[in-house]
């Protein structure tokens, strides 16, 4: 080894903001059983400025032979620090260069060990060291499976680096029923590499999103009266700047049937739609009934034959207990809603139960109704979707499962392992804003609890009702749009734009897979692979076989649609029901070194460019846009 470069930038944690920074960069165990070490380069030791970039040069005198880990120590002198260290790369007499990807914080007093990965020669070695989360477009670690590494040293290495892991990322239960989550109370608990960026003096913007929103809304829930007018809500809602909380479009329509059956297809929750086939028992709907709705020339039998009648079944919703809010009682209804889709194409509700019993006590209720009875009943079929959405479409099958999906991989792959560096970006900040919701949003006491009709208990039970039915095949979008009988409704923009999306990153996916994976065997043999997805069933899905999920993955094609499920709901999925910061795509540490890899991320980049544009071509003629998928708007990762 003949030269090393380091370049950094540190953030200052200490007191007043001014101390000096030391530290000590030593590669040691530069040796293989192959090739004999042959010396050790002496540690360097300089001094950084807060938020300045210096450069460092290491000589050593002596050829030091193939590198396979080096160790960074780091320590400080008077005051707390945190240095972020991107990656170690060493330029060998020959030109060899050796990567040694970190991506980690170093706080206090620490010894990082980081192993090599091969990479293209840099004519530049650099250590990177910033106080911000990095945006960089150098390439770093080559993909290894446990099968791939030959060496003991590696083998122990990746044994402690998952040992570790496994220490700090436990699980633990938050509620009966529920998906397990991060054994950690609070933000202040966590790992500073899982935590908001803005905690490293970042500017980023999450937290300041959801603290304002919480302020926000404890101003709202502060309230005793209800609203006058849609005017006065208007002007409550404008406290937000920059944002239209509520189009024009929707104060203008938001009573009109139309508008309403079209938010079951573009609206935020727009996957608990089904084409109506047969009738339930416990929604005794007529053909008399509907007759008027439907139109001449035709009946309810008809139209269901062929695939025009919809149905909304909330029945998770059944006797959840409903709270009190300044001594006024509450109410939740379990409503049934039947759809028509008319001769235009579109979708309008023809009638309404708002319970699941039928009886005199629970009329259905129709369009030909009085004018402010069939608005009433379809303000409760609003409000129930809005359980429905917050607490299952959201809150379970995109932030607790996208947690699940982050612990198991920090639990199980090492960062050397491909399957980490593809998932990790889909990871970003998650368990950071999962830790911040049970501490303000989902707790007893906390924003539901108490700006929502539902109890604290009636929540819990929601989301475990909702975790029992959830089935593999509802997580898998081409399935689960298949299996609602939605493929040729028309006018389904989520349906579209989703399956283009789910196509792009499955794509991508196929790509990673068949360069690490040479076949079936090596799916099957990769004991990390199979103890990662046996961990997400039995900690997210609680082991429930009936639901479908796989407990190991035997085949090449099984591990890239569960994959493909994992990064489209982490991505896609969760800005489908909300939205975030980092775009889908955008791989800013960009692990994958080899040649391939990095192709199938240009094409993927590629492909989601090719679906921005037709989005947008579509939605520059529509009155009403539907653009929570267009790529511009769907983030890489569950981080709001």
């Amino acid at each position: 080894m003949e030269e090393k470069d380091f370049e950094g930038m540190v953030e200052d944690k200490g007191p007043g903001g001014n101390g000096i920074k030391w530290g000590c960069f030593e590669p040691l165990l530069s040796w293989c059983p192959l090739v004999p070490p042959q010396g050790i380069c002496p540690s360097s030791q300089k001094s950084f400025p807060p938020l300045q970039e210096k450069n460092l040069s290491v000589h050593c005198g002596q050829d030091l032979g193939p590198i396979v880990l080096i160790r960074l120590h780091k320590w400080r002198l008077f005051l707390e620090d945190a240095w972020f260290c991107k990656d170690v790369r060493v330029t060998a007499p020959n030109g060899t260069l050796y990567r040694f990807p970190c991506y980690q914080w170093l706080e206090g007093v620490t010894t990082v060990e980081v192993r090599e990965g091969s990479g293209r020669t840099h004519p530049a070695p650099i250590l990177l060291l910033m106080s911000r989360a990095p945006t960089f477009d150098t390439p770093l670690l080559s993909g290894k499976k446990l099968v791939d590494d030959k060496l003991q040293i590696l083998k122990e290495h990746r044994h402690r680096e998952l040992a570790a892991r496994q220490e700090a990322y436990r699980w633990k239960n938050f509620a009966q029923g529920w998906p397990r989550c991060l054994s950690v109370d609070s933000i202040f608990e966590l790992d500073s590499n899982i935590q908001f960026s803005f905690i490293r003096a970042t500017n980023f913007t999450g937290f300041l999103i959801f603290q304002g929103a919480s302020h926000f809304l404890s101003g709202f829930l502060l309230r005793r009266t209800s609203w006058n007018s849609l005017d006065e809500m208007r002007t409550i809602f404008s406290r937000t700047q920059g944002r239209d909380i509520v189009p024009e479009y929707v104060a203008k329509h938001w009573q009109e049937d139309d508008f309403f059956g079209s938010q079951f297809l573009n609206g935020n929750n727009p996957i608990i739609i089904h084409r109506c086939t047969t009738l339930p028992l416990k929604f005794p709907v007529t053909p008399e009934m509907v007759a008027g709705s439907l139109g001449d020339g035709t009946d309810l039998g008809k139209e269901m034959q062929e695939g025009r009648i919809f149905i909304v079944d909330y029945k998770v919703l059944e006797d959840i207990p409903a709270d009190t809010i300044y001594g006024r009682q509450q109410y939740i209804a379990a409503p049934l809603c039947l759809l028509h889709q008319g001769t235009d194409g579109l979708l309008r509700p023809i009638a309404i139960q708002l319970s699941q019993t039928p009886g005199p006590c629970s009329p259905i209720f129709l369009p030909s109704d009085d004018e402010w009875d069939w608005l009433l009943a379809k303000t409760w079929v609003r409000n129930a979707d809005f359980y429905s959405h917050q607490l299952l479409t959201h809150l379970l099958r995109t932030h607790l499962f996208g947690e699940v999906f982050a612990i198991a991989t920090l639990r199980h792959l090492p960062t050397c392992h491909p399957l980490f560096k593809l998932l990790m970006p889909h990871f970003h900040f998650t368990l950071h804003i999962n830790t911040l919701a049970r501490s303000v949003l989902i707790n007893r006491g906390g924003l539901i609890d108490k700006g929502s009709g539902v109890t604290y208990e009636g929540l819990l039970l929601v989301v475990q009702r909702g975790l029992e039915q959830v089935t593999y095949t509802s997580l898998c979008l081409p399935d689960d749009i298949r299996h609602r009988g939605m493929s040729y409704v028309p006018n389904y923009h989520y349906r579209d734009d989703a399956m283009s999306l789910w196509e792009a990153i499955e794509s991508f996916v196929t790509g990673i897979v068949t360069f690490y994976y040479g076949g079936d065997a090596a799916v099957s043999g990769d004991t990390e692979l199979q103890a990662w997805v046996m961990d997400i069933f039995t900690n997210g899905f609680l082991g429930r076989t009936s639901s479908g999920v796989p407990s190991s993955l035997q085949t090449v094609a099984e591990l890239i649609k569960f994959l493909t499920m994992v990064m489209f709901t982490c991505s896609a999925q969760h800005a489908a029901v909300n939205n975030g910061q980092r775009l889908l795509g955008q791989y800013p540490e960009e692990w994958f070194t080899e040649a391939e890899p990095r192709r199938l991320i240009r094409a993927f980049q590629g492909q989601l460019e090719e679906i921005r544009d037709r989005i947008e071509e579509r939605n520059h003629l529509a009155e009403l846009r539907y653009n929570y998928l267009n790529p511009l708007e769907t983030e890489n990762s569950i981080s709001i």
